[in-house]
């Protein structure tokens, strides 16, 4: 019975592999790009901080109360008001403004038929030459009068306008500095409108890098683990007296940080020159040192030791027995073996 049951259990043993055991030393399946030459430069990282390029505190135009003011959070379009004040008074105002300027304009019709009427009547009349001066001295004031009360009433109209305090960009409200039912003067901050969009960096960085750094270059960007590339639109030339540091701000392509955001940017420090790159991918990692793994004509992963140079964005120098044109190995290269047999993904 013990030899039965010992005959049995030798030959499950070896059905196993049969039965779907993994095969062992098949290709590794890799993805691969090319070693090439590129134009790098040596950097530093400085701090920088993401503004935006529309960031204000809008102010009352007119004294009054405010009616209404918009919330923390709201997205506001440009010209689309952000708070009103109470406008009761200049209301008034325009009522009566406006019945001074038809009271001008009647008396000067007035006086504009009076002048006529004379002119014909001095032809033949010598009393009526000396009426005729009169009315029109009296029409030239009247003319005066109809521009003052225009102009007081156009007054009043621009400060009507001004009881909306509007947006001048799209942005959204992330401070309220007076709440409604307030007395607001003129001049007064209501509230804080931010344009979400139109960011930039503002970064500072030693006098002595100063030459390499140019606008239209692209910067690396970095927080954490997001990463973005920023366009350099302008260097200030006046370096700080008392810090030694220079300012430049870069533009960023989209909305990758927030407002406020602290970054490191990648600062040139000297000029640049040709070097042997490969993606930070291809590096390994492991306790005997840096190393890449580079696919042979036999599609084998040949392991080379290398050290490293200069980075930039996702490329970086290596040095050691790498040529251009060579296919090394980005994904798949953790668990590889030098000589390993590997399938290369498409793409």
């Amino acid at each position: 019975m013990n030899r039965l049951f010992k005959i049995s259990l030798l030959a499950l043993v070896f059905s196993i592999p049969a039965l779907g055991w993994p095969q062992m030393g098949g290709p590794a399946l890799v993805k691969v790009a090319t070693a090439s030459i590129k134009d790098i430069a040596a950097v530093t990282r400085v701090p920088g901080t993401v503004v935006s390029r529309n960031d204000a505190r809008l102010s009352a135009e007119v004294t009054g109360r405010l009616t209404s003011v918009a919330e923390v959070g709201a997205v506001v379009l440009a010209g689309e008001p952000v708070a009103r004040i109470e406008d009761t008074t200049l209301r008034l105002q325009n009522t009566e403004l406006l019945a001074q300027v038809t009271r001008a304009e009647a008396k000067l019709r007035f006086l504009e038929g009076e002048e006529k009427r004379f002119s014909q009547l001095a032809e033949s009349n010598l009393a009526a030459v000396t009426q005729l001066e009169l009315t029109r001295s009296d029409r030239d004031v009247a003319r005066g009068d109809l521009a003052v009360a225009a102009a007081r009433l156009g007054q009043n109209e621009d400060q009507l306008a001004r009881t909306d305090i509007l947006a001048p960009y799209d942005g959204i409200v992330v401070e309220r500095l007076m709440t409604p039912g307030e007395r607001v003067e003129e001049g007064g901050m209501v509230v804080r409108l931010v344009n979400q969009q139109n960011l930039e960096v503002i970064a500072r960085a030693p006098l002595e890098y100063f030459g390499f750094i140019r606008p239209g270059q692209p910067l690396d960007l970095s927080s954490g683990s997001t990463v973005a590339v920023g366009v350099v639109r302008t260097v200030v030339a006046v370096g700080d007296e008392n810090t030694h540091q220079f300012e430049l701000r870069l533009d960023l392509d989209g909305t990758p940080f927030p407002v406020g955001q602290t970054l490191r940017i990648a600062i040139p420090t000297s000029g640049s020159r040709e070097v042997l790159t490969v993606p930070r991918d291809a590096l390994v990692l492991r306790p005997e040192g840096q190393s890449i793994f580079v696919v042979d004509s036999n599609n084998q992963a040949q392991q080379v030791k290398v050290t490293v140079g200069v980075g930039q964005g996702d490329d970086i120098e290596v040095m050691g027995e790498v040529a251009p044109g060579d296919m090394v190995v980005i994904r798949g290269n953790e668990r590889l073996q030098a000589g390993q047999a590997v399938s290369v993904m498409d793409g």
